[in-house]
């Protein structure tokens, strides 16, 4: 009998693009790891870690990891570029975005994959937790464009939760140099989206760092913070207003949101009533104050009508802080 071969792929399943600066090198090994215990064979997962100028490269700490891993570095370009050079060096049908310091829960995380194998949507749409302590009976959502689902639901910003077919990016990538980056790039993702797939498995642990970009308490990097998320906000509206109907309101339901949290973000990070109404102002001339009314969620009405007038304004700036200190 001739010798039968096992046929593999032209290209993996997922290309997972690991990003990574600075990190203590005990959390990208468990990041690693959290990757290499999936149920995905060698040849079906390509693991691309892309170090964005690191201090210190981890490269000589990764011996153990050099057969299962393509490390790239580059030099410090921020997220943004650190994201888009892996989006070129993946070769995978699937692209999966993880931060260094998160990791990838094995059992919720293979019902998404599960969903890749039998399906092949465009996206898969998964959720996050801080504790590992998962569920094991899902609820999934049915087989939607990306542009139904944005009509009907919130969405997350982060880039991390979604599992998506590279073919589906086209020329889309992220913007260099900004922070939110994710905000403008997610949902202009979903949009090209034809076949989306939704669960609540908690598939990916997010592990906070006081000194990530998140959490940075400078002054400088709040006002930074504010004024990108400000562009993004013109970027989106100037885009949603060329759109057919259908994506238009979609991406209108997003902008809108994402205007409701840049003013809580003004109040929270400034308390500044000064500055409020100059953001305020700005808004308007984009068009997008007075919040329009609209039945999206129930935190959004109760948040347009105090947003839309001065005793409201005025109430939430003396709440908003006091909420924030309670937490």
């Amino acid at each position: 009998m001739p010798n039968q071969q096992t046929h593999t792929p032209d290209a993996p399943l997922v290309s997972f693009v690991l990003t990574y600066y600075n990190l203590p090198i005990d959390m990208l090994c468990q990041c690693i790891d959290s990757l290499r215990a999936l149920s995905l064979r060698a040849y079906e997962r390509e693991i691309i870690v892309i170090d964005d100028g690191s201090q210190q490269s981890p490269l000589p700490q990764l011996s153990a990891y050099l057969n299962d891993i393509i490390y790239v570095r580059q030099k410090n370009g921020g997220l943004s570029a650190a994201r888009n050079l892996g989006i070129s060096v993946a070769t995978g049908q699937y692209i999966q975005f993880v931060d260094a310091d998160d990791l990838l829960l094995t059992t919720p995380y293979e019902h998404c994959l599960d969903f890749v194998r039998y399906e092949k949507p465009d996206m898969v749409i998964f959720d996050f937790t801080h504790q590992p302590d998962q569920p094991t009976v899902y609820e999934d959502s049915a087989a939607m464009s990306g542009s139904d689902y944005m009509r009907r639901f919130n969405i997350r910003g982060t880039a991390c939760g979604y599992l998506f077919k590279k073919s589906t990016l086209g020329q889309l990538r992220f913007t260099p140099g900004i922070y939110h980056e994710d905000e403008e790039f997610t949902p202009l993702l979903m949009l090209r989206s034809d076949t989306v797939r939704s669960t609540n498995a908690q598939a990916y642990q997010y592990r906070q760092r006081e000194d990530s970009i998140m959490t940075s308490t400078s002054i400088r990097h709040q006002l930074k913070r504010l004024n990108d998320a400000k562009h993004i906000l013109q970027r989106l509206q100037t885009l949603a207003d060329t759109l057919p109907a259908e994506e238009r309101v979609a991406l209108h339901r997003r902008v809108h949101q994402l205007t409701m949290d840049y003013i809580y973000n003004v109040i929270l990070l400034t308390q500044s009533q000064h500055y409020l109404n100059r953001r305020l102002e700005d808004l308007h001339r984009m068009g997008l104050y007075p919040l329009p009314k609209r039945d999206y969620t129930k935190k959004y009405k109760w948040f347009r009508r105090l947003a839309n007038s001065e005793v409201g304004l005025k109430m939430l700036m003396r709440t908003i802080p006091m909420m924030k200190k309670e937490k």
